[in-house]
């Protein structure tokens, strides 16, 4: 990204006092740095990192498929629920501290469809807000943006009902959250139990609908408390296949994907990633 340059300069510095030697591509688009992952020599670097957002982060993860470099993570985005599933501090010394000693470890990645993702996949308001939301008001405002988006979907939007089928029981939602990680839109947590070491996914289902329904839960998740509510629930499971109406998007960590149906499972194959210390 652009938006932090000086942020990312200074990173970069932290690293190389510690050793590490450096090699920075910068992305030109959007889908880029898929090419840029997938064009790496295998075995080439012990890391590779991705500056930028969750949506950065998931580009890298889908270019580099199953080779043998561990994924780092350089938090630069708008809501960065990655690293704060990682546990990582956010100060420049720390993202050089964990690149350079940090532990590597295995993780669960998912995929919807063909598409891999380390966060979570969302269908109903949540995936409508991430497709209409402007990236020009993201660059001005950060995360505010996404507050504009959901305030505008709640008022004018038309939620549909999707099919959630979670291990082959159908369920039925306004709007689901398919989740590998507990965090979500930031320092919120929605699923409490889900696990990048677990093989199973935690699947957030919410029933109702309209706007009185999106402001409340717009509350509980603010308060850590969205799991709570009376017609929400929380299921875990291996196998889900979210279908909804055919306009309705379905989003991953935080990007639009598609408007089609989408089967979500986690990869048998593990991930490396860099853990802070």
């Amino acid at each position: 990204g652009r938006t932090r340059p000086a942020r990312f300069a200074r990173i970069l510095e932290e690293l190389r006092k510690t050793g590490c030697e450096i090699t920075v591509r910068e992305t030109q688009s959007v889908g880029h740095a898929v090419d840029l992952a997938r064009d790496v020599t295998k075995g080439a670097f012990d890391i590779i990192a991705a500056a930028g957002g969750d949506g950065t982060i998931n580009e890298v993860l889908n270019g580099l498929g199953g080779r043998s470099s561990a994924l780092g993570i350089i938090p630069l985005g708008t809501a960065n629920v990655v690293a704060r599933e990682l546990g990582q501090s956010f100060t420049p010394e720390a993202i050089a501290h964990t690149l350079a000693f940090g532990p590597i470890k295995d993780i669960y990645v998912c995929r919807a469809n063909d598409h891999r993702f380390i966060m979570m996949a969302g269908i109903g308001f949540d995936a409508q807000v991430v497709a209409n939301v402007s990236l020009e008001l993201k660059k001005k405002i950060g995360p505010f943006a996404y507050v504009v988006a959901a305030l505008r979907e709640a008022m004018f939007g038309t939620p549909g009902v999707s099919n959630v089928s979670i291990d082959g029981i159908v369920h039925r939602a306004s709007s689901a959250i398919v989740c590998n990680g507990g965090h979500y839109g930031g320092p919120f947590v929605v699923a409490p139990k889900a696990s990048f070491n677990s093989e199973d996914l935690h699947v957030v289902l919410m029933k109702g609908r309209g706007w009185f329904s999106v402001m409340r839960y717009g509350l509980a998740l603010i308060c850590n408390r969205l799991s709570k509510c009376y017609d929400v629930d929380v299921i875990a499971g291996r196998h889900i296949i979210i279908s909804g109406p055919s306009d309705q998007p379905v989003q991953v960590d935080g990007e639009f994907l598609t408007r089609q149906s989408v089967y979500i499972h986690k990869e048998r194959d593990l991930t490396r990633i860099v853990y802070p210390k």
